[in-house]
C-alpha cells in the first residue's frame, strides 16, 4: 500500500503506547511537512511541531506571539497529513481564557495531533529562552489546564502544562507552578527554561512520579545535557525543537552565498541532495503508480 492511501495511525493512543514502552521518547522539532517526513525518515518515533521555527518559517519572524492560533494548527494538520509517527505541537498560551483553550484543545485535536503543550504566559507570548518573559497569575492557568482537560473528547490526547515561571518567579515558584497544574489535571509537565544542572535535578527531584518532558533547546538558557542523564532523572519526552531549522538556515545561505559569489550553483551541486532521490523521497514514485491504477490515460 502507497503511503497516500495507508491508513493513519491514532497519534494520541501510539504515543501512550510509547510512554508505556519506551523509558524515554525523542522528538526531533519539525517546522513544516517535508522536515516532519525527514524526522520520521531517519527513524523517530515522534516529532515535535516547534512554534518558534513555526513563526520564523511560516513569517519570517521571532517567536514573540505573532502567530495565530489557526495558523499554528493548519501548519500541525500539513505535518500529522505527512507522517505517520505521533505528533505533539506546541499551542503557545491557548490563545485566550479557559473558554479559548477548550477551542484550541478541539482545534488541535481534529488536527490529529497526539498533544499539545500549553503555556503559562502573558500573552502575547515569547519563546521561552529570549528575555521580558511575564507569567499569569497561578489560578488563572489552573483554570486553563483544567478547561483543556474538560475539553478533550479523545483520553489519550496529551495535555502538557508549560511553567515559564523560572526567569521571572524564580525555580521554587515554577515547581509549586508545576504540581498545581498536575493537579489540575495536566497529563505531563514541562518546566521550561532550566538555567543550570542544579535546577534540572531539583525539577526531576521535586516532581519525581510525575511524567515530565524537557526542552532542549539548541543554544538557549538551559545548559547541553547528554541523554543518559536525561534518561537517570526520569524525564519521559525529549524535545529538539529547532535543529532541523539552524541547519536548513546554514545550509542554504552557506549555498546561496556560493550562487551569488559564483552566479550559479555549478560549484555547489556536490552539496545538495541529488534531484532524483529528492522526487523518490517526497513520494514520486507513489504518485506515478496511483496515476497509472486511477488516471485515464486518453485524457
Amino acid at each position: 500500500m502507497t503511503r497516500i492511501l495507508k491508513a493513519k495511525i491514532n497519534g494520541p493512543k501510539r504515543l501512550r503506547e510509547l510512554m508505556d514502552k519506551k523509558d524515554i521518547i525523542l522528538a526531533p522539532g519539525a517546522y513544516d511537512a517535508l522536515s516532519a517526513r525527514i524526522v520520521e525518515a531517519v527513524g523517530f518515533d515522534a516529532v515535535y511541531m516547534t512554534g518558534f521555527g513555526t513563526a520564523a518559517s511560516l513569517l519570517g519572524y521571532p517567536d514573540v506571539g505573532l502567530v495565530t492560533m489557526s495558523e499554528m494548527v493548519d501548519n500541525a494538520r500539513r505535518i500529522v497529513e505527512a507522517v505517520n509517527i505521533p505528533v505533539i505541537a506546541d499551542a503557545d498560551t491557548g490563545y485566550g481564557n479557559p473558554i479559548n483553550v477548550i477551542r484550541t484543545v478541539q482545534a488541535y485535536e481534529d488536527a490529529g495531533v497526539a498533544g499539545i503543550h500549553i503555556e503559562d504566559q502573558v500573552f502575547p507570548k515569547k519563546c521561552g529562552h529570549i528575555t521580558g518573559k511575564q507569567v499569569v497569575p497561578r489560578d488563572d492557568m489552573v483554570e486553563k489546564i483544567a478547561a483543556a482537560r474538560d475539553a478533550k473528547r479523545n483520553k489519550d490526547f496529551l495535555i502538557i502544562a508549560r511553567t515559564d515561571a523560572i526567569a521571572v518567579e524564580g525555580i521554587e515558584s515554577a515547581i509549586e507552578r508545576a504540581k498545581e497544574y498536575y493537579k489540575a489535571g495536566a497529563d505531563m509537565i514541562f518546566v521550561e527554561a532550566p538555567e543550570n544542572m542544579d535546577h534540572i535535578k531539583l525539577i526531576a527531584r521535586e516532581l519525581k512520579g510525575i511524567p515530565l518532558l524537557f526542552n532542549w533547546a539548541e543554544g538557549g538558557k538551559t545548559p547541553p545535557v547528554d541523554l543518559n542523564t536525561l534518561r537517570e532523572l526520569g524525564f519521559k519526552i525529549v524535545i529538539f525543537p529547532i535543529s532541523t531549522l539552524l541547519s536548513a538556515t546554514k545550509a542554504m545561505i552557506r549555498v546561496l552565498e556560493t550562487i551569488k559569489k559564483d552566479g550559479t550553483p555549478i560549484n555547489v551541486m556536490n552539496e545538495l541532495f541529488p534531484f532524483k532521490e529528492f522526487l523518490n523521497f517526497i513520494g514520486l514514485p507513489e504518485v506515478q503508480e496511483l496515476e497509472k491504477k486511477y488516471v485515464s490515460k486518453e485524457r
